[in-house]
């Protein structure tokens, strides 16, 4: 079974650059997301199996479009960003959210490592 992703992230240079890179180690990004309004009505239409959210999305909050698709979708979310662990860890911890992911660290090997390491998103 393959790992179907949303990509959410305010930048459009990072979501060019993320499909890229994730679709050539094996993961389809079945599509991407600027806002959060976008992201959850992407999410419903796509019914993705991940989706990868930006904690800064220009002036909305990451966390809060995670708990609005943890509510709305069956979907395994991961928070990335360009902060370290270290500056989110307790609003990571709180959050719906499989995990976090530095962007520098992202790549398919990353988040199937997160997910347990056998490529298939488990059930949310």
């Amino acid at each position: 079974m393959s790992m179907r992703c949303l990509l959410v992230d305010d930048s459009i240079r990072f979501l060019e650059a993320a499909r890229s890179l994730l679709e050539r180690d094996g993961i389809p990004v079945v599509g991407v997301a600027l806002s959060g309004t976008e992201a959850l009505a992407r999410a419903a239409e796509l019914t993705p199996d991940v989706v990868l959210v930006d904690l800064d999305l220009g002036g909305e909050s990451g966390f809060d479009v995670a708990v609005e698709l943890a509510r709305s979708v069956s979907c395994v979310i991961i928070l990335i960003s360009t902060h370290a662990l270290d500056d989110v860890q307790e609003l990571v911890a709180g959050s719906p959210a499989r995990g976090f992911l530095p962007k520098s660290a992202l790549s398919a090997r990353a988040i199937r490592e997160l997910l347990g390491g056998d490529g298939e998103a488990p059930p949310a």
